[in-house]
């Protein structure tokens, strides 16, 4: 398992979010030193709020965006240049973009204010078209679009995916329901851990309470493990051990496997 472990408590405030729990920031701007001032200015709104987001991609390739979006699945915000100095512009990037990434955000930010209507004419959907001959507008512009785009994703995703909340000092960190693997008790007393398909998280609690907050995917198989039953590969039901995706082994009682097998 991946051993970034965070220690904190959960927040038992069990609500609905999209495909991974976090809005990933693409950047395609072909202008090197604007592209490193947008990423200075995104990086620090991230860091001074504390977005649980994450800057996934800066490039001058509209390519490399588009092969990025084929292997994943994502939602994204995405920054974009409209001319590209490429064999295809900004706007038709965002058309490109729609068919991997529907309910993605896009903010235009150029120096063309004239082609603004083509993001009509091309149905991208954009949310903001900032021109940048107004350097001193634009971190908040940008600014502005962060939060308006979280603010967005969550209520597009209120009737999607589950997760846990749990709270990092002031930063809030989510963990979708299907990246859960499985909970086990600590060798830390009242301390319980979630293992999930990237991270681990360790936390203040007990199985009982934290088994009260999930929904029918999740058995409790072990007095000291709770696991997703979609993310199990095999089941040795002669040594009672439950065999995860990951490759991570669970404990099972002669009641929990009847309970998995029942």
């Amino acid at each position: 398992m991946n051993n970034n472990t965070i220690y904190d408590k959960i927040i038992y405030n069990v609500f609905h979010w999209g495909e991974d729990g976090m809005i990933k920031i693409f950047i395609c701007e072909d202008n090197k030193e604007q592209k490193e001032k947008f990423k200075d200015i995104i990086s620090n709104i991230i860091m001074i709020e504390n977005y649980d987001m994450e800057i996934e991609l800066v490039t001058d390739d509209p390519y490399i965006v588009l092969d990025k979006l084929k292997n994943n699945t994502v939602t994204g915000l995405y920054f974009l240049d409209v001319d590209l100095r490429s064999s295809i512009n900004g706007i038709q990037l965002a058309e490109q973009i729609r068919k991997y990434d529907p309910r993605g955000f896009i903010v235009f930010i150029t120096t063309h204010a004239e082609m603004s209507y083509l993001t009509f004419m091309y149905k991208v959907e954009a949310m903001d078209y900032i021109i940048k001959d107004n350097y001193k507008n634009i971190g908040d512009r940008i600014k502005a679009c962060i939060k308006n785009a979280l603010d967005k994703y969550k209520i597009k995703s209120s009737e999607l995916q589950k997760v846990f909340s749990v709270k990092l000092d002031d930063r809030i960190i989510n963990v979708d329901f299907n990246d859960i693997i499985f909970f086990e008790t600590s060798t830390t007393i009242h301390k319980v851990i979630l293992n999930c398909t990237n991270r681990q998280v360790e936390f203040y609690s007990n199985m009982k309470e934290v088994y009260k907050m999930l929904d029918e995917r999740f058995c409790r198989c072990h007095t000291s493990f709770i696991i997703n039953k979609d993310k199990i590969k095999e089941i040795d039901k002669k040594n009672r051990i439950i065999y995860m995706i990951t490759g991570d082994e669970c404990l099972a009682s002669t009641r929990g496997i009847k309970k998995l097998l029942g």
